[in-house]
């Protein structure tokens, strides 16, 4: 990896000018190999699934300079080898602003382009016009609230020994939910909040032990999508599932949110775009 693709590098916590002439050179592409090796991942990846992206804040001039509105979703696959640093993305985004594009679908082929260079993998991209923006759905990650747990907590970095299951009973399948997920930008420590679920089928996950564990993140420093994968590969290390999926919502942060999920089991649906009340 070159010094270039370091997430220090990157515009996070930096004064940055804003470009309103569109410059697909703002994209900062960022490895996932490095985070991936530091959680045990090489080779075949354990999971599959993709990265959800909704920008809010998508504007761009039409032929006769009239300004028009959109909101963006992009369609990430895990094993894309990069990220997009979410402020290069910002940047990049507001860089058509004041540029003139000949049609939604004209722009909507750019971005296409632009992010699956960027992130190395085809990209989907969705443009939901202003005509469409009432059919836009809210609602909340279905299963079993973790939170309803009175529990005390004294540790706010993830431990790994909370993780448990029990083996000595019926396999199980069940949808767990906490609202209660916080980590910090690996560059700025600034906090990203979140929702997550966790379906799977397999022993029966300790829940306070599993609360516990995510309560843990509040003070851990990683990307959205590395901080899933860490979750993945955790439960699915030490509870043992038959099969797992993780799926976190997090709020958004300059007009973008970042949804990434993993699974190692297929049910022929990807999750649902819904946004949730937070964000």
């Amino acid at each position: 990896m070159s010094t270039s693709n370091l997430p220090e590098a990157s515009p996070l916590g930096k004064p940055t000018a804003y470009q309103t002439q569109y410059a697909p050179s703002l994209l900062f592409p960022i490895a996932r190999q490095q985070k991936r090796e530091e959680i045990g991942i090489s080779g075949t990846l354990p999971f599959f699934g993709m990265d959800i992206w909704n920008a809010y804040e998508l504007s761009w001039l039409n032929l006769r300079g009239k300004p028009q509105v959109a909101i963006a979703s992009f369609m990430v696959p895990s094993d894309s080898p990069n990220i997009i640093e979410s402020k290069s993305l910002k940047l990049y985004l507001n860089s058509f602003n004041q540029t003139r594009v000949a049609s939604a679908e004209a722009l909507t082929e750019m971005l296409r382009t632009d992010l699956s260079d960027g992130f190395g993998a085809p990209v989907q991209v969705r443009l939901s016009l202003p005509d469409d923006f009432s059919k836009q759905e809210m609602g909340e990650l279905e299963g079993l609230l973790l939170d309803r747990l009175d529990i005390e907590v004294n540790a706010y970095t993830p431990d790994t020994s909370l993780l448990k299951a029990n083996t000595e009973e019926a396999v199980v399948e069940e949808s767990l939910v906490s609202h209660l997920l916080k980590s910090n930008c690996l560059v700025t420590g600034q906090p990203d909040w979140g929702s997550v679920q966790i379906h799977y089928v397999g022993p029966q996950i300790d829940q306070e032990g599993l609360l516990r564990y995510l309560i843990g993140f509040r003070e851990h420093n990683e990307f959205h999508e590395q901080c899933v994968e860490r979750i993945f590969m955790d439960i699915l290390r030490n509870c043992h599932p038959q099969k797992l999926a993780v799926y976190a919502r997090y709020t958004r942060r300059g007009g973008l949110d970042i949804n990434p999920w993993r699974s190692n089991f297929t049910t022929g649906q990807r999750p649902s775009n819904r946004r949730n009340a937070r964000q």
